[in-house]
């Protein structure tokens, strides 16, 4: 309800403004259509790219292929626990935008309906709290050598404040940093049923059994270990807890 207000309330002096309908006017409802769906596609993998759903999804999928199970998890069981995660680990910071940014605006819009005035506090300063929010997590979850990295390939100098960086340095960093967290993550997962195979192999091959595939024997194993040892809290705790609270 606060996006379609917020829709609502941008929308309106566009249309009701003067004779002027705009660029997108012009354009057919198709074109008009496809311009909106690929704003949203660019939105979801912004958002992808600016939370904690990159870590999680990657994390998830190297747990699928270590215990050998092929498509066990499904894809899409392994999306919905992973966008879950992404709201639990991100329920802080899109509480403060909510807060900070989304309810002053529309409070400030119906101010500004009622006295017929311009917004005390409009989408620019709810981008600036917005921006600000998701800096602050990223920046928080990002190494310095990434940082650095970018900023020497962008020939900017770093900040005073670490807040100030800009989007474009921030994201493609706090991606990269991201990606060598979770095949870290990844390989120590791997290293005990990695074992596993070791040890399966090595008494299939002094049995003599050289034509049995060796991940016959070793899947049963690996999901007997990871129910034993209770592995989906493990996993969850260990993503959970890799991030840092700002």
């Amino acid at each position: 309800m606060d996006l379609l207000f917020i829709a609502q309330t941008t929308a309106q002096p566009a249309m009701e403004g003067s004779s002027d309908p705009g660029i997108l006017s012009d354009l057919t409802a198709p074109m008009q259509i496809a311009l909106l769906l690929g704003a949203l596609s660019f939105a979801t993998a912004m958002l992808v790219c600016v939370t904690a759903f990159t870590r999680i999804i990657i994390v998830l999928s190297f747990v699928r292929r270590a215990l050998s199970t092929q498509e066990i998890p499904p894809n899409q069981v392994l999306l919905g626990l992973s966008i879950f995660l992404t709201m639990f680990v991100m329920a802080p910071t899109f509480e403060a935008i909510h807060r900070d940014a989304i309810t002053p605006l529309l409070e400030a819009s119906e101010r500004a309906q009622e006295t017929e005035s311009e917004p005390d506090f409009d989408l620019d300063d709810a981008w600036a709290v917005t921006s600000g929010e998701l800096k602050t997590f990223m920046l928080g979850n990002t190494r310095t050598e990434d940082l650095a990295l970018f900023f020497e390939l962008s020939e900017t100098p770093p900040p005073s404040h670490r807040v100030d960086t800009p989007l474009k340095i921030i994201v493609p960093a706090f991606i990269i940093s991201e990606l060598k967290t979770a095949f870290i993550m990844g390989f120590c997962i791997y290293i005990p049923f990695l074992l596993i195979d070791l040890v399966v192999s090595t008494i299939l091959m002094a049995l003599g059994m050289m034509m049995m595939p060796p991940v016959v024997v070793s899947t049963p194993c690996k999901l007997l270990l990871f129910i034993l040892v209770d592995g989906w809290q493990l996993i969850t705790r260990a993503l959970v807890s890799s991030f840092a609270t700002v």
